[in-house]
């Protein structure tokens, strides 16, 4: 349920309407190629933010009595964030990008402390199709209140709203109220507590030296070092695409309410094929899952530089919906069967470290080539090129390797 609740600030927010209404409201006034390299950098600031903050994180929490009271705090503050964009006004885009850095560091930050309890709700049995079935409701639940935020966009008139700038803020705002309301489940039903676990204060102390530790032994551990070289490579290229395919659309002219509908139409195919996954990690393993999704992504990538039209932006979201949830969640599955599971929120702060380092180069350079080329095409190759490496570095992971301590 908790898919449920935050993966609606990742559809509608961070894919559709953030990045739209930067640039066509907040950052209006500012020049097409400045404002996608200020919407880059804000992804890629939020993004260090989580990344240096993340293994720290992780390792108090793995001593902490709970992670619930991390993840509550981190969603807390983007929930807030991201309700407080509505009254940012029109021009003002160092106000609507501070929130939404801050929303960022919540929503990601709340994933250190969520990813780390798939390992104590789980067995190597069920550890796919459980991870695999989070992405997917994720998918359909974000795609639920994003279809009706699109047609409170589109007829705001039907809903008694002024105009569609109106809608689009009231759209940040239950984003918010969402994410808040379906939080609510795991936040009452799971049970997380650790009999080992100690005061804030000492979760502190002991967590900061266990994280030297981790980092130390993760050096020795070929295996697990390798998926985190190879997530860290490959993600960014998924990131990437997510965050700045909307910019990238309006950068070509395409129209906004084309582009929305395409974002749109990801969450709905993402829903029935994030579960066909499950399959394909049952009949092989996750790490082969993962794979076919990369290469999918390496020919987006390029059929993306090639794009003009409307309906080839339709056709390219359709085929990122068919691997973005595969992807996501096998990566997640695959890294937990690997990993000591008394550890798994410092091995996933570590996890999530990666993509977020990740998560700085590629926004960053999409926005930077765009101003130094007059051409954002430009970037394409590159982002393909990280699925390639990321492909070479996996094929030398063992996917039935867990490293104990």
């Amino acid at each position: 349920m908790y898919d449920w609740a935050n993966s609606v600030f990742a559809t509608a927010v961070m894919s559709a309407f953030y990045p739209i209404f930067f640039k066509k409201y907040w950052a209006s006034g500012l020049d097409a190629a400045i404002s996608t390299k200020y919407l880059g950098s804000t992804n890629s600031i939020a993004g260090l933010a989580v990344a240096l903050s993340a293994p720290i994180l992780g390792a108090i929490a793995d001593n902490a009595k709970t992670k619930k009271y991390f993840l509550c705090l981190f969603a807390t503050l983007g929930i807030v964030a991201t309700c407080m964009l509505y009254y940012v006004d029109y021009g003002d885009w160092f106000s609507a990008a501070t929130l939404y850095a801050l929303a960022m560091v919540g929503f990601i930050g709340s994933l250190v402390f969520y990813d780390s309890m798939l390992v104590r709700i789980s067995n190597p049995e069920n550890i796919d199709r459980i991870s695999v079935l989070g992405f997917a409701l994720g998918y359909l639940g974000g795609g639920l209140l994003f279809a009706f935020n699109v047609l409170m966009y589109l007829k705001p008139s039907l809903f008694g709203i002024s105009s569609a700038v109106e809608a689009i803020k009231i759209s940040f705002v239950s984003v918010g109220i969402w994410w808040a309301l379906f939080s609510l489940p795991m936040l009452v039903f799971v049970d997380d507590r650790n009999p080992e676990g100690v005061s804030l204060k000492k979760s502190i102390r002991k967590g900061l030296r266990q994280l030297a530790n981790t980092i130390a032994t993760v050096k020795k551990q070929k295996n697990i070092l390798l998926f985190l070289i190879s997530y860290w490579v490959y993600i960014d290229g998924v990131h990437t695409i997510v965050v700045m395919a909307a910019d990238y659309g309006m950068s070509l002219g395409l129209e906004q309410k084309h582009l929305i509908g395409a974002l749109l139409m990801v969450q709905f195919i993402g829903f029935p094929a994030a579960l066909s996954f499950t399959w394909v990690a049952e009949r092989f393993n996750a790490k082969i899952g993962v794979i076919i999704t990369l290469v999918c992504y390496m020919f987006i990538s390029i059929f993306a530089y090639w794009l003009d039209t409307e309906i080839e932006f339709y056709i390219l979201a359709a085929c990122v919906g068919l691997v973005q949830g595969g992807t996501q969640s096998l990566s997640r599955s695959l890294f937990a069967s690997i990993i000591p599971p008394k550890k798994a929120a410092q091995y996933f702060g570590l996890y999530n470290m990666m993509g977020k380092f990740a998560a700085i180069i590629g926004p960053l350079l999409v926005g930077y080539i765009g101003i130094w080329t007059g051409n954002m095409r430009l970037s394409l190759p590159i982002i393909a090129a990280m699925f390639i490496t990321g492909i070479a570095l996996l094929l030398a992971v063992d996917p039935h390797k867990r490293y104990q301590e």
